[in-house]
């Protein structure tokens, strides 16, 4: 029995290439839970890893894809059986081991989580790693004593996949959301997601000398790093914590250590790879109890695999917004 993969392969020349094609189960990875995917998604990893590769793929040839939900088909590890639905993101899946641009998958049980109750193995994948992170986020920002009616509450990078998700759940929960976007055309997906402001991206992409200036946000979900984030910590209200979950505007922080000595800012780093499971299953119920399936619904964009490797060179260049779901089967 063979399937379909994205099998991304390397030349002598250290070039890469994608496509779609004929493996067979012999050649997954040996591992405990071999799960039958229905869907996958694309995240900026991803597009690294169908494409340059970004020092995050050991081995070639390779299959990407980071997250997956499915059904597990075969299973050596007593806490999951065959006919469980379940859910992978993280553990550097699609990245040093085979990921979820297949039809079938075969990892560790320790990686798996249960598709929580309420959410289909499509809305999973709309959520995704982005959706995931983005929840973390939330969560963390709540346990430093944000609340509903501190002030408003800054996403960056909004029309990403984080910022779509952290954008709805923070609405959802009634924070008042200030999306920043360097897209005006995004302005209305914003504010159907429950956007209250939109905040273009250049008002708050220049660096100042000035180490704190008005406190306007009482939190903020960052997926943008660099000179953005070092900006908005002097903008932070008395206490506030900015989650930082991305770099897409560099890695680089330049920034004055004032507004942490003066106003008690935290900076709240998020990382969804190495989550503890029983954080991960907090995170995955939140989701399927806070995210309104309207608004995820709203973001998704239907792939293939074969609409894959341009894909990748698409979210690479930011031109990606909302989810895009892949169904591996189509």
């Amino acid at each position: 029995m063979t399937f379909n993969a994205l099998i991304v392969e390397k030349n002598d020349e250290g070039k890469t290439s994608a496509s779609v094609q004929q493996i067979s189960e012999d050649q997954l990875p040996e591992a405990e839970v071999t799960v039958a995917v229905d869907y996958s998604t694309v995240n900026y990893k991803d597009g690294l890893c169908i494409g340059p590769g970004g020092g995050l793929v050991r081995n070639y040839p390779h299959v990407p894809g980071i997250d997956f939900a499915g059904t597990v088909e075969a299973s050596s590890d007593e806490r999951y059986k065959v006919g469980d639905k379940v859910v992978l993101t993280g553990w550097r899946v699609g990245e040093a081991h085979w990921g979820g641009y297949a039809q079938k998958a075969r990892v560790r049980a320790d990686w798996l989580v249960p598709l929580p109750e309420g959410l289909t193995t499509r809305q999973a994948m709309a959520v995704g790693t982005a959706g995931f992170t983005a929840m973390l986020a939330v969560m963390a920002l709540e346990d430093h004593g944000l609340k509903p009616g501190h002030g408003p509450v800054l996403v960056t990078g909004a029309a990403g996949g984080v910022g779509s998700v952290a954008t709805a759940i923070l609405a959802n929960l009634g924070f008042d959301v200030a999306a920043v976007t360097g897209r005006p055309e995004a302005a209305d997906y914003l504010k159907s997601l429950g956007a209250t402001q939109i905040v273009p991206r250049e008002d708050i992409n220049e660096t100042t000398k000035r180490p704190l200036e008005a406190e306007t946000w009482a939190g903020c979900v960052d997926a943008v790093g660099g000179d953005m984030l070092a900006r908005l910590l002097g903008q932070m209200k008395y206490g506030a914590s900015v989650a930082a979950v991305g770099l897409a505007g560099g890695a680089q922080l330049n920034a004055s250590v004032i507004p942490f000595l003066l106003r008690g800012v935290n900076l709240l780093g998020i990382d969804s790879v190495m989550q503890p499971y029983d954080n991960r299953v907090k995170a995955w119920q939140r989701i399927a109890q806070d995210l309104p399936m309207d608004k995820l619904e709203a973001m998704i964009r239907p792939a293939r695999l074969a609409d894959l490797p341009q894909l990748g060179r698409d979210i690479l260049k930011g031109q990606v917004k909302g989810r895009v779901v892949v169904d591996v089967n189509a």
